[in-house]
C-alpha cells in the first residue's frame, strides 16, 4: 500500500524518486538545486499527506518513507542526504520518536564523516504529557517544514536557517483529540473506547491518550483541548493548524472551527492553516490543533508561497456578513375574496396534511421516504397565509401559490410546482383559459423538470388531467383522467427521471408514483367538494 501510494503521488510531474525504490522510498524534487541548502524530513507512513505530500518548492526538497508507522531505514535517510545536499549542506527535521531520533541521527552521523554538512532539528511540540516527559512530534512540525523551506529558497546558509527554525520549534505547541482509535491493519480489535467516551492527547500511531474524557458537543470538546494549550500560551500573536487526523468530515471539520473560533485564544490568532488533512493517523476520527508563535520573520515564512497544494494558509478573522438583497413579497398582491376558490384551497391543504403518512409510507418504497412531509408542508404554509390571498384573481392567486412553493417548500417537487404555477398565473393573464394556463405551466415544468408523461412522475397525473380542463371537459371528468393516470405508473418500471431510475423493475411494479398519487387524489377532493 506504501509504495503504490507513493507511486500515485508521482504522478505530479514536479517529483521524482529514487531508483532503487520501493526498497529506499525517497521522494524528492525534480531537477533540485544543489547550490540551495537541501530540507529533509520523514518518517513512518500513514500520516499522509505528511511527509511526501510536502515536498515542492518552497517546503521540503525531499521526504523518506517508512512503513505504516515505523521509521525508514538509516540506509534511506542516508541516500535522501547524498542526493540532495550540497556545499550548504542539509537540514534534518526530525519528529521526537525513538526510531526517528535514533535512524535520522545515525545516518546524519555517518553522512558527516562522509564531508556532508548536516544539522538536526527535532520537534517535540505535543503538550498532553506535559514538559517533564519527552514530548512527541505533531502536526506542528509543518511549521518548521514551511519555515526551513522558505529559507532554503531565499538562499539562506544552513546556520540561519537552523537558528529560525529552532525558534520555531520551541515555541510550537500542539494537542489532539479523537472518538476513537485509527485502523492498525492487523485485524479486528476492540476498541478501548466505548461511544460515550473520547480521548485527549493522543500521538498518531494509536497510541492511548493522556486521559479518557466524556463525549460533548463540539464546542466543549474544542474547549477542554484549547484548555491544554493555553498552558502554554501567552497573549502574543500565533498561527494556528487545524488538523484532520483521518475521518473526519470536511463540514465537521467546520464545525469544529467554529467551536475553536468561541474560544478565549481564538483572538491572539491571525492566521489559519486548514481546516483540512495534514499530519493524519490514517482513518482516525479525531482532530489536532497547533500553534506557533509569531514574529514578522516566521509570518513571513509562512505566508510566502509554495508549490505544495497540501499547504494552504490564510488570515483569521470572525465570521461577518453584509446586508442581504431585498427580494419580491412572497404575497405580492392584495388579500381579495372569492369564497368558493378560498373554501376548495383551504380543504386541498387539509387534504394534503392529512395524506402525509400515507404518502410517505409510499414513497418509502420507491423513494426517500419523504414525499408526504414535503407536500403536507405545502399545505401547512398555505394555511398559514389563507386569509391573505387574493382569491379574486386567478392569474394572482397562481402567482402567489408559486412564490409559496418556490420559498417555502422542500425538495425538488416544491420547485416543480413553483414553475408551473407561476407560468401557468402568468399565461392566465393572457388568456383566461384556466386548462390551457394549466397546461401551459406543466410545459414549462417539464422543460426544467425533464420528464414527459410516461415517465413514472406526477406528469402522468397532472397532463391528462389538466388536457381534460382544456378541451372544456368537466372537473369530474379530469378527476378521472389524473385517477387512470396515477394508476398506470404502477406499471411503469423502467424510466429516467426521478428515484425511480435508480430503482429495479421488481421493486417497482404495482406501485403507484408518490407525486403522481398526490395528484390524484388533490382532484378527487376537489371534484368532491360542492
Amino acid at each position: 500500500m506504501v509504495n503504490e501510494g507513493i507511486e500515485g503521488l508521482l504522478t505530479n510531474p514536479k517529483l521524482t524518486r529514487l531508483d532503487n525504490f520501493p526498497e529506499v522510498r525517497v521522494v524528492l524534487r525534480k531537477n533540485w538545486d544543489k547550490s540551495k541548502v537541501a530540507i529533509i524530513s520523514g518518517g513512518g507512513s500513514g500520516h499522509e499527506p505528511t511527509h511526501a505530500g510536502f515536498v515542492g518548492k518552497g517546503m521540503l526538497t525531499a521526504a523518506v518513507c517508512g512503513d505504516i508507522f515505523a521509521s525508514p531505514s538509516v540506509d534511506a535517510v542516508l541516500s535522501a542526504i547524498i542526493a540532495t545536499a550540497g556545499d550548504k549542506g542539509c537540514l534534518l527535521v526530525i519528529k521526537n520518536y525513538t526510531g526517528d531520533r535514533l535512524n535520522f541521527g545515525l545516518a546524519a552521523e555517518q553522512a558527516r564523516e562522509m564531508g556532508y554538512k548536516v544539522e538536526t532539528i527535532i520537534v517535540g511540540d505535543d503538550i498532553a504529557l506535559g514538559e517533564d516527559t519527552e514530548q512527541r512530534g505533531l502536526a506542528g512540525t509543518l511549521f518548521v517544514h514551511k519555515t526551513a523551506g522558505y529559507l532554503s529558497e531565499e538562499g539562506k546558509s544552513l546556520k540561519e536557517i537552523k537558528d529560525l527554525v529552532k525558534k520555531v520549534a520551541q515555541n510550537c505547541y500542539s494537542i489532539g483529540l479523537s472518538l476513537e482509535e485509527g485502523q492498525k491493519f492487523q485485524g479486528k480489535e476492540e476498541s478501548r473506547l466505548d461511544k460515550s467516551e473520547a480521548e485527549l492527547g493522543l500521538g498518531i500511531h494509536g497510541e492511548s491518550g493522556v486521559e479518557k474524557i466524556s463525549m460533548e458537543k463540539a464546542d466543549e470538546l474544542m474547549k477542554k483541548a484549547v484548555g491544554k494549550l493555553q498552558e502554554y500560551t501567552s497573549k502574543e500573536n500565533y498561527a494556528l493548524i487545524l488538523n484532520n487526523l483521518g475521518s473526519v468530515t470536511q463540514v465537521e471539520m467546520n464545525v469544529l472551527l467554529n467551536s475553536f473560533s468561541k474560544t478565549s485564544i481564538a483572538k491572539n490568532v491571525k492566521l489559519i492553516v486548514g481546516p483540512g488533512s495534514f499530519m493524519t493517523s490514517l482513518n482516525m476520527n479525531g482532530f489536532s490543533i497547533s500553534v506557533v508563535k509569531l514574529d514578522d520573520e516566521i509570518k513571513e515564512a509562512l505566508l510566502a508561497p509554495c508549490d505544495p497544494a497540501t499547504w494552504f494558509i490564510g488570515e483569521f478573522g470572525k465570521a461577518t456578513s453584509i446586508d442581504s438583497p431585498e427580494l419580491p413579497a412572497t404575497l405580492p398582491f392584495k388579500a381579495s375574496e372569492n369564497e368558493k376558490t378560498k373554501k376548495r384551497l383551504k380543504q386541498i391543504s387539509e387534504e394534503l396534511i392529512e395524506m402525509k403518512d400515507d404518502i410517505n409510507a409510499l414513497d418509502e418504497k420507491v423513494g426517500d421516504g419523504d414525499a408526504g412531509s414535503t407536500f403536507a408542508s405545502a399545505g401547512k404554509n398555505i394555511i398559514e397565509v389563507i386569509d391573505k390571498l387574493p382569491y379574486a384573481n386567478n392569474w394572482e392567486l397562481l402567482i402567489s401559490l408559486g412564490r409559496i412553493f418556490s420559498r417555502e417548500i422542500g425538495g425538488s417537487s416544491g420547485v416543480l410546482f413553483s414553475i408551473l404555477f407561476t407560468r401557468a398565473g402568468n399565461a392566465l393573464k393572457e388568456n383566461e383559459d384556466l386548462g390551457k394556463a394549466l397546461l401551459s405551466g406543466l410545459e414549462k415544468m417539464k422543460d426544467y423538470g425533464g420528464a414527459e408523461q410516461g415517465e413514472r412522475t406526477m406528469i402522468d397525473a397532472l397532463q391528462p388531467a389538466f388536457e381534460a380542463l382544456a378541451n372544456g371537459e368537466s372537473l369530474e371528468k379530469a378527476k378521472s383522467a389524473a385517477r387512470k393516470g396515477a394508476n398506470a405508473t404502477k406499471e411503469i418500471t423502467n424510466t429516467k427521471f426521478g428515484r425511480s431510475s435508480y430503482l429495479s423493475e421488481e421493486s417497482l411494479k404495482n406501485i403507484p408514483d408518490p407525486g403522481a398519487e398526490v395528484v390524484a387524489r388533490v382532484f378527487e377532493k376537489l371534484a368532491a367538494i360542492n
